[in-house]
């Protein structure tokens, strides 16, 4: 259905900083040569789709050698751009580049803001929020931000309360009232929607819910505003990369008239266009 190279990445070490241009199918650093293909390492959905959106639609006519490489965690994308295996990647959010460059000595920056996807709370057991029975486990992302992000969200539903000062870093470490005596199951982000046949809920980042078919609009028992929201996700690539020529005309396609028409109409509020 897509015109992309699906490269499964489930069992990755976190801290690899070396992956070789073996891994993304590739024989030289597509981020020195600007004469070739933009390669961008993306997350399934609804990152690359948007993408082939506009490889299919709006590319050709702008210059722009498109290519989009797929990857199915939130690691290999960073580590990828960072060592020029790919150009640029589009996948994750401000506070998660923030925590992945510091722990991990990277250097990848933001070029443009395209799209929100809303956090949600998903249960195949119970149908509203209250009914969530005292000591029902709960999983949630395992990574620092989307964790307290989890976490953010049920403290805004009245589930638990976190400390003051608790933000972006977060834990259950922080819950001061739990009056449910709920329990947390942390997982990999990924995992999460596979585990609602196991937990009594589930806390699931949007591109993995419309990746397993759950319509966050429609589904999520709670759902993360997105006024004001600091999760935008973004266009990035390793600093000193944001003039490359063709980044910049990808940057200008995916803010364009076209792609939020595009978003709007195959996303239904599922994703929110950013601009």
């Amino acid at each position: 259905m897509r015109n992309t190279a699906k490269i499964t990445t489930a069992v990755l070490a976190a801290g690899a900083l070396t992956l070789g241009l073996t891994a993304c199918g590739s024989d030289k650093d597509s981020a020195s040569d600007t004469s070739g293909p933009l390669v961008v390492a993306a997350s399934p959905v609804p990152h690359a789709e948007i993408l082939t959106y506009v490889k299919d639609n709006l590319a050709e006519k702008a210059g722009l050698d498109l290519e989009v490489k797929e990857f199915t965690d939130y690691v290999t994308p960073n580590t990828a751009t960072e060592d020029g295996s790919v150009g640029a990647n589009y996948f994750q959010n401000q506070p998660y580049l923030d925590d992945f460059n510091k722990k991990n000595g990277t250097h990848i920056v933001p070029v443009v803001t395209v799209h929100l996807e809303p956090l949600g709370l998903y249960s195949s057991k119970v149908e509203k929020v209250g009914d969530l029975k005292s000591g029902a486990t709960v999983a949630v992302p395992n990574d620092t931000v989307n964790e307290a992000r989890a976490l953010k969200l049920l403290a805004a539903n009245g589930l638990i309360t976190l400390k003051d000062g608790a933000g972006s870093a977060a834990t259950p470490a922080d819950i001061t009232k739990n009056p449910k005596n709920l329990k947390f199951k942390e997982l990999e982000a990924a995992q999460t929607p596979r585990s609602l046949n196991d937990v009594d809920a589930a806390v699931v980042n949007g591109n993995y819910a419309i990746e397993a078919d759950l319509k966050p609009a429609e589904d999520a028992l709670v759902l993360e505003s997105a006024e004001n929201s600091p999760y935008g996700n973004f266009l990035a690539v390793k600093e000193g990369n944001e003039d490359d020529p063709r980044v910049k005309k990808l940057a200008k396609l995916l803010t364009s008239p076209e792609v939020k028409k595009f978003i709007e109409d195959k996303y239904a509020g599922s994703v929110i266009a950013s601009f």
